[in-house]
């Protein structure tokens, strides 16, 4: 009996690849749940195949956990759909979408068909893995990640109080706070310099008065 190798890469991470050997007897089901073990993700996803044109423009579905919409069309459902059913061509490119709900793309293709399968192994089975899937940020740590954001969000807020873009903390650090200092001080300075003026025109009124008050009593 012949396998097919399929190589599995991420439509937007095309540094990260798998190839899976799988007999043409297996499903796409079968085929759904290898990736996702060479992946990590859960494979109890609404996900879907579509049969592929070579600019990876889809044709028929074939899908995991359809909704309804789909089920009332009469979607082809993975577990019922063997692979060798729908190869018709050597390089048979397939289209697939993981999780509907945060979506990943990955561009399938047949690569290899070998002739003899090999008695030691159960099939499907991965024979290559290149890079790490991309990590899925859903309900159980996306708390943790929303919480960073909060701490962030929460410095840049002390240092739009002090009139500073995120651009100017490094301007911040290098007066080492004198900033706010020299404010502070100027308004100081100013209050006293204030009080300095008034003393200097208070005394100049009370030598004026004097000087008149005098001059009166010496012609009297």
């Amino acid at each position: 009996m012949a396998i097919y190798r399929f190589r599995i890469s991420f439509e937007d991470f095309d540094e990260v690849v798998r190839e899976i050997d799988i007999k043409p007897s297996q499903t796409f089901e079968d085929l759904h749940r290898a990736i996702h073990r060479s992946t990590g993700y859960s494979a109890e996803k609404s996900s879907s195949f579509y049969v592929s044109t070579d600019h990876w423009i889809k044709g028929d579905e074939i899908a995991y956990l359809p909704n309804q919409r789909k089920t009332d069309r009469g979607v082809t459902l993975m577990e019922k759909a063997k692979l060798s059913s729908f190869i018709e061509d050597p390089h048979q490119k397939f289209y697939y979408i993981y999780n509907f709900d945060r979506p990943f793309d990955f561009h399938v293709e047949l690569i290899k068909i070998i002739l003899e399968t090999d008695p030691n192994l159960e099939y499907p089975v991965l024979v290559k893995s290149v890079g790490e899937a991309p990590k899925i940020i859903d309900k159980d740590n996306f708390n943790a990640v929303a919480v960073s954001s909060n701490e962030a969000s929460t410095e840049f807020d002390f240092l739009n109080e002090l009139d500073f873009v995120p651009g100017d903390t490094e301007e911040l650090a290098a007066m080492d706070g004198r900033g706010i200092n020299t404010e502070e001080k100027t308004i100081d300075d100013d209050a006293d310099e204030d009080s300095a003026d008034a003393d200097e025109y208070g005394s100049d009124e009370d030598s004026y008065e004097d000087d008149e008050y005098g001059g009166k009593d010496d012609d009297y």
